[in-house]
């Protein structure tokens, strides 16, 4: 429990909590919960260099590969001043060292959520320590799984609890948060489109050199033929890849960091004057508007940083960290400072700075690694693609797609079909669309920077929420990385029309679906919500259709965490008919990555007790795999006879369904309501009994109720609603996975109940 609440509590209500806490069922099954252990929580060195290895592979490609082309989109108009080299390469080596060293690998890997990182993970860490998601699902009992503790008082605490009344009460405030949260992600996504094309066609561009009679057309087709192979190779998981490629990429390091140092010493060691911060200064003094323009050629050498906090779930802190600045800093920096030592001599080269910087006995060598690296350095965004798109879904921001889990080590990495295809494809048509890496640059810069700011401002408000640093830290990150982060973007801006406008296309695309998807998402929670079937409610049903009961066991599945959906009514309205044991059985995913399987069940007992119907509430991290149907069956009816037997022996108090218990930790429907005066009733067989009914008709089968909710807009609607809900969602509903399917439950044990919700 939050301290806040603690705070806010009346004596009658703590009374009222002690009374809950000696009879609520709910809440004593919750207080079984063992601390979690996550991923990334306890790793030993072994795997953890292991991992580093692996991270040389996954998520470097992308800015280890930047050294081919960053020079060539900055001086796109050739080099007036060769002083400008300086300046440049004083930038080039500020930038690194300051976003993604600095912010990311310091700062913001910290801020991951139980080891997943990424905009989603961010949202999600904020959610559980602020009431900010727009579906009403939260539980006093989920806190439990969330590692929340009570902290002593202090002014950054009440800072904290000022900010978590602000957010909590503000509609307005919450709506914001969540599109930037599906913005980032959409601009994740659109990486995942850019980086392959951008890569793959700067490395085979290098045949020029070689072949100079080849053609754009030709490029691009052998530019296409490597991106089908790659993402061909997707479906073997991160694990198979990442062993595979990062023996490439360090290979890689180890060309650009020996061919960068050679140029060093061979053409101009003045170079590394490039460190003092002056000839920034002499830069822009010098070019004005042209310098800040250039801005967007430079951001290139940091492209790819966002994949280190999208990809953490596939790895650690500590393994980042340590192949960061141990293999990847060291050898691009190296790699950088040698094309600027070529460049002091050869500036009329810089179109094509880095196949003309390599000697010439190390050229095949070189042009065949840097294809392979070229490969590679999609695999960070298209591996941060997957992982956010997994994490979207199951905060119910995303259309159901097939995640597949890829290794049994380690949890986050993940594979999915449609997305994969969908890039696959959409990366094809860039290739031959835009044709100039000079152009997918432009776009490729304002989808890194717009994700790096929306970054900042949601750790923003997690230094200030969660980890309760001092208010002079926050306002010093905020305003040197926002000011930095800024100005790139402004630069990537003014070239809109030459090629900028694609990923912000992408991603209005993509945030149109996903918004689309949420709305419907929480209205239709909010409908079920109001249209509850109370405990007078059944039993009039019962009353008036002479409901009978057939062999076996039935699963209802709803989103409903709170009650008996409607879709009960409906189904026995219907057909007078239900399973001798009823479950109404919910799918929740709590904001954090992984839930310990012992916390996996939440039971009620649906009253009146002799219609043998329960609740159950199955709680999953947005990285948990739900189980095959016949597991997740067992486990539960094990999960149900143990709640049973221990109801047996507790002491019962008076119940109410539609009650609402809300003291300040969160707003919950429970079947308890408490008297002040508690009568013990008699110990009877009756637990014994229904739990002998229990597994006699577990033996019977068990049939899966889906709902199968139409959702429409009411009459009273506006056309735009109307087309929103009754064409767009129906739409993606149709043509996305099918319930059945994401809950991996055979076809012919479900039976579909059809409903229409006017919302």
């Amino acid at each position: 429990m939050s301290l806040e609440a603690e705070l806010t509590m009346t004596d009658e209500e703590k009374g009222v909590k002690k009374r809950l806490h000696q009879v609520d069922s709910l809440i004593r099954d919750s207080e079984q919960v063992n601390n979690a252990r996550y991923h990334g929580a306890e790793d030993d060195w072994v795997r953890t260099l292991r991992l580093a290895f692996q991270c040389i592979g996954i998520i470097y490609g992308d800015i280890g590969t930047s050294p081919l082309y960053v020079y060539a989109s900055t001086f796109t108009n050739g080099i007036k001043h060769n002083d400008d080299i300086l300046g440049v390469l004083s930038l080039i080596i500020y930038s690194l060292i300051l976003l993604p060293m600095a912010k990311y690998v310091f700062i913001v890997l910290w801020a991951n959520d139980n080891g997943d990182g990424g905009t989603f993970a961010l949202y999600s860490l904020i959610s559980r320590y602020a009431k900010i998601s727009l579906v009403p699902t939260q539980q006093s009992e989920d806190i439990t799984v969330s590692n929340y503790h009570l902290e002593a008082i202090s002014p950054e605490l009440k800072r904290a609890h000022w900010l978590k009344k602000k957010l909590e009460s503000s509609t307005m405030a919450k709506i914001i948060l969540f599109i930037l949260t599906i913005l980032g992600t959409s601009m994740v996504i659109g990486d995942g489109v850019l980086t392959p094309v951008i890569s793959v066609v700067s490395a085979v561009s290098g045949l020029k050199e070689k072949a100079p009679s080849l053609t754009t057309s030709q490029i691009d087709w052998i530019s296409v033929a490597i991106l089908v192979i790659l993402f061909s190779v997707q479906r073997f998981g991160t694990d198979k890849v990442g062993y595979s490629f990062a023996p490439i990429i360090s290979i890689w390091f180890l060309f650009i960091g020996g061919i960068g140092l050679y140029n060093l010493i061979h053409y101009d060691i003045g170079v590394l004057r490039a460190f003092n911060p002056k000839y920034i200064i002499d830069y822009f003094k010098r070019n004005g508007k042209e310098g800040w323009i250039s801005l967007g050629g430079i951001l290139l050498c940091f492209t790819g940083t966002e994949a280190m906090f999208a990809d953490l779930g596939h790895f650690n802190v500590r393994s980042v960290q340590i192949s960061f600045c141990s293999a990847l800093f060291p050898a691009v920096s190296l790699a950088y400072i040698g094309q600027g030592a070529y460049l002091r001599k050869n500036p009329e080269m810089v179109l094509d700075t880095f196949f003309k910087s390599i000697p010439s006995p190390l050229f095949w060598p070189t042009f065949i690694v840097a294809v392979a690296a070229a490969i590679i350095a999609s695999q960070a965004m298209i591996s941060g693609a997957f992982a956010i798109t997994s994490q979207s879904q199951t905060l119910g921001c995303f259309p159901r797609v097939k995640v597949m889990h890829t290794s049994k080590i380690y949890e986050g990495q993940v594979y999915i079909p449609e997305v994969n295809f969908a890039l696959g494809l959409a990366c094809v048509i860039v290739t031959f669309a835009f044709k100039d890496t000079t152009k997918i640059g432009n776009a490729y810069g304002i989808a890194v920077t717009s994700v790096m700011i929306i970054t900042t401002i949601l750790l923003t408000l997690v230094m200030l929420l969660i980890w309760k640093l001092s208010i002079w830290w926050i306002m010093l990150f905020f305003v040197v990385f926002g000011l930095i982060e800024f100005l790139y973007l402004s630069s990537v801006i003014y070239k809109f029309v030459q090629g900028g406008y694609f990923p912000v296309a992408v991603s209005f695309i993509l945030m149109m679906m996903m918004g689309i998807w949420h709305y419907v998402h929480v209205n239709k929670y909010w409908y079920e919500l109001n249209n509850i079937v109370s405990s007078d409610k059944l039993i009039a049903l019962a009353e008036k259709h002479n409901l009978g009961r057939i062999p076996g066991v039935g699963f209802l599945y709803s989103e409903l965490v709170q009650g008996v959906p409607p879709i009960f009514s409906h189904l026995v309205e219907k057909i007078p008919y239900f399973h001798s044991i009823l479950v109404c059985v919910s799918i929740k995913h709590l904001p954090i990555p992984h839930v310990e399987y012992e916390d996996r069940f939440l039971f009620r007992q649906v009253e009146p007790a002799k219609y043998r119907m329960f609740r159950c509430v199955a709680r999953y991290g947005y990285n948990d795999a739900i189980e095959d149907a016949k597991v997740f069956a067992v486990a539960l009816m094990e999960g149900l006879q143990k709640y049973v037997n221990e109801e047996n022996f507790f002491v019962q108090g008076e119940r109410n369904h539609d009650q609402i218990y809300n003291r300040g930790l969160a707003a919950v429907h429970v079947e308890e309501t408490l008297t002040l005066n508690i009568d013990v009733p008699e110990v009877t067989n009756l637990g014994e009994e229904t739990a002998h009914i229990i597994e006699h008709e577990f033996q019977n089968g068990v049939v899966y109720l889906l709902g199968e909710a139409e959702v429409v807009a009411n009459q009273n609607s506006n056309i735009f609603k109307k087309i929103v809900v009754n064409y767009i969602y129906n739409f993606l509903k149709k043509n996305f996975r099918q319930a059945g399917e994401i809950l991996l439950i055979p076809p012919n044990q479900i039976l579909k109940v059809g409903m229409t919700y006017e919302i």
